[in-house]
């Protein structure tokens, strides 16, 4: 019996060893600076969006424009089944289910897969989320729509940013990469990220049908998500992606090395 769990032991510990070793991919060099350029990019672009939003908000002008008129005719589209399928969404992506899909994929997800980085990885990111969601919330103190427009209950807690839709937005975008990245055919990626984006937009219409955002509100938490995907490609490129013969290189210079 001491010999079987002895032979056991070095296997169950290999495999709890791997899964959190952070796994390695390989591309060409030209497709790394494209993913750091394209991580780039959505960072610049959600930060300078973003800025602009808020500086719109806090001067009520520019986009801040959109919220009035977008809440006047959603009004007017207010029907019994619309509200029943907006509320649905209200709550998919709302503060109890939404944390609950992501612990349930996370921790699937990570107990499936052979490393667990990239699970990891989209829960900080959600989590990223909701404290950048909280932080500029309280600092912002932007106040919701009229109460008496809310259809499912009052809040009182500040509008800007959205934090149904900056939760949408993270976990769809981050998931749908991290999944995709490792796969070499671009139609899945294509499929994948309209999918991501034809959510995006429901959890976002849902927040502003039901009275409890306006239009900037959205797209405010849509820019942060750039950016905290930006971040997630930066991070998991450096992390994970090798150009083949880098690690042979080091071997062979320490070989080189040692016969001199």
């Amino acid at each position: 019996m001491a010999e079987d769990r002895s032979r056991k032991s070095p296997h169950w510990w290999r495999v709890f060893h791997d899964k959190f070793v952070v796994e390695e991919r390989y591309m060409s060099a030209a497709s790394r600076k494209n993913l750091y350029r394209v991580a780039v990019i959505l960072m610049i672009l959600g930060t300078g969006l973003f800025l602009l939003t808020l500086t719109d908000v806090l001067g009520r002008d520019g986009l801040t424009g959109l919220d009035e008129p977008a809440r006047s005719w959603l009004v007017t589209q207010r029907s019994e089944p619309i509200t029943a399928l907006m509320i649905f969404l209200a709550i998919v992506f709302g503060p109890i289910a939404l944390p609950i899909i992501v612990l349930v994929v996370t921790v699937v997800w990570g107990i499936a897969a052979k490393h667990a980085w990239r699970p990891l990885l989209l829960a900080g990111a959600m989590l990223t989320g909701v404290a950048l969601a909280q932080i500029i919330g309280r600092s912002v103190g932007r106040q919701r729509p009229p109460l008496d427009l809310m259809l499912f209950g009052p809040d009182v807690t500040f509008s800007f940013p959205s934090g149904h839709v900056l939760g949408a937005c993270d976990f769809l975008l981050v998931t749908t990469f991290l999944i995709f990245s490792r796969r070499q055919s671009t139609w899945p990626a294509v499929a994948g990220f309209a999918a991501a984006v034809f959510g995006i937009f429901l959890a976002s219409i849902s927040r502003l049908y039901l009275g409890y955002h306006w239009v900037s509100d959205a797209l405010a938490s849509l820019f942060i998500s750039f950016v905290v995907l930006g971040a997630v490609i930066a991070l998991d490129t450096w992390r994970t992606a090798r150009i083949p013969g880098e690690q042979i290189t080091g071997e062979l210079s320490k070989a080189d090395t040692a016969e001199s």
